[in-house]
């Protein structure tokens, strides 16, 4: 049995490390703080007997776990991210340990009110009776993605451990600046050299996803004409109304507080205004390639519409393509699935199989030739002060790793 101290003690040794990155920065990592855990890991892989451990100028964490049969078996991967979202604060993360948890309210900070219930979040009745370990309520946790690490690189310790637990090759891939979107743009597939992977990057027990959205950003500019308000009749264009046009124009139901499964959606994230000039910026995401497709041609026909109604051009509209359904390039290998699944079921986990309302590194890695479904980490709330992770999922998704290792071996014995 992997020991339930050890993780604890791995998993807040990461997480009160700050790693979070910058969608501003130019540099890779986007944060000089993320070479803090980096180093760190590279010398923690090195320490537990891990070979070819790599870091790059990058930041990007690679290691090998030789294989301990002596027939061929295709090499797999294991990859999560170690930077954390920008959207709340990451520094000076106090992590709280709830033993035995009783079902009711968590308080997590008591001067100001801050409280973790299950009236709100009911996801933390699936878990009475373990332990959680939570925020103090003024930062978020970490544990996208550090549960994941902390999984992966305690699941390498024990099959090093325990030699008789029969496995092939496997490399372990640990990245910055996924949560800006750039986990995957420099990460090498053919000096990663497997022949599938996983992400160990997803929330509650048992979930496993190989579908996800497709994605793009869109950035709307209005342009408008300023003048003296007091003399402005049939002269001034203000850009503010004519961009509340453009946002009452789409389907008002299809955002993501109306949506849920395989629906998709377009998200106002940001609106920055005045008469002169307004810029919307949105994302749109949909499963469906088609449903993608037609999403940014309604966008890019509203557009042509409104400057027909002012006769002129004052909106325009830039899309560009995020990041697609990596559906389409792990469907023809779904024994990589097919695998997966069998290891949650061997453990008594039961599979939640469903697409992810997001997106993930293994994505854009499954169209760079490395198919990368996600398996569960065990976080919940993530990005915030209510983010906790059950220690119990975190056993799991590490026994995961060493039965989805321990299945490919023997699937493929002569």
């Amino acid at each position: 049995m992997i020991n339930k101290q050890h993780i604890i003690d791995r998993f807040i040794g990461y997480v009160t490390i700050d790693t979070e990155s910058d969608p501003k920065s130019e540099t890779t990592p986007s944060t000089a703080k993320q070479w803090d855990l980096a180093n760190a890991l590279a010398e923690e892989l090195k320490s537990i007997g891990m070979s070819d451990v790599t870091i790059d100028d990058n930041a990007y964490i690679m290691a090998t776990l030789p294989s301990n049969v002596d027939h061929d078996v295709p090499t797999i991967g294991f990859i999560s991210h170690f930077d954390t979202s920008p959207d709340f604060t990451g520094a000076n993360v106090k992590p709280q340990i709830v033993e035995n948890y009783n079902g009711k309210d968590i308080v997590l900070n008591a001067a100001q009110d801050i409280v973790l219930s299950p009236d709100y979040f009911e996801d933390l009745l699936l878990y009475k009776g373990q332990t959680l370990i939570t925020t103090d309520g003024t930062t978020l946790l970490g544990a996208d993605d550090k549960a994941g690490i902390c999984e992966i690189v305690s699941a390498m310790e024990y099959l090093i451990q325990h030699p008789e637990i029969k496995h092939g090759p496997i490399r372990v891939g640990f990245t910055p600046d996924e949560e800006i979107g750039r986990g995957a743009h420099k990460f090498d597939v053919e000096k990663f050299g497997a022949d599938w992977a996983y992400t160990m990057d997803g929330s509650q027990i048992g979930e496993l996803e190989y579908e996800n959205f497709n994605a793009a950003g869109a950035v709307v500019t209005v342009k408008g004409k300023i003048v003296h308000p007091g003399y402005a009749k049939g002269k001034m264009v203000n850009s503010m109304y004519i961009a509340t046009e453009f946002i009452n124009s789409l389907p008002r139901m299809e955002t993501p507080e109306h949506t849920e499964g395989y629906e998709g959606f377009f998200h106002l994230h940001n609106m920055n205004g005045a008469v002169e000039e307004t810029v919307l910026e949105y994302i749109i995401r949909d499963h469906d390639k088609g449903h993608f497709e037609a999403r940014k041609e309604m966008m890019q026909k509203l557009t042509n519409e409104l400057n027909d109604q002012y006769g002129r051009e004052v909106i325009s509209v830039e899309i560009k393509d995020q990041y697609f359904n990596m559906k389409e390039k792990v469907e023809p290998v779904m024994h990589i699935v097919d695998i997966a699944e069998e290891a949650m079921k061997q453990l008594n986990i039961k599979p939640l199989i469903k697409p992810i309302r997001g997106g993930t590194d293994g994505s854009q890695l499954s169209y760079m030739g490395l198919p990368c479904p996600n398996i569960f980490a065990g976080g919940h709330n993530f990005h915030g002060r209510y983010e906790y992770v059950p220690v119990e999922s975190m056993l799991k998704a590490t026994e995961v790793i060493c039965k989805i290792a321990e299945l490919t071996a023997k699937k493929h014995q002569a």
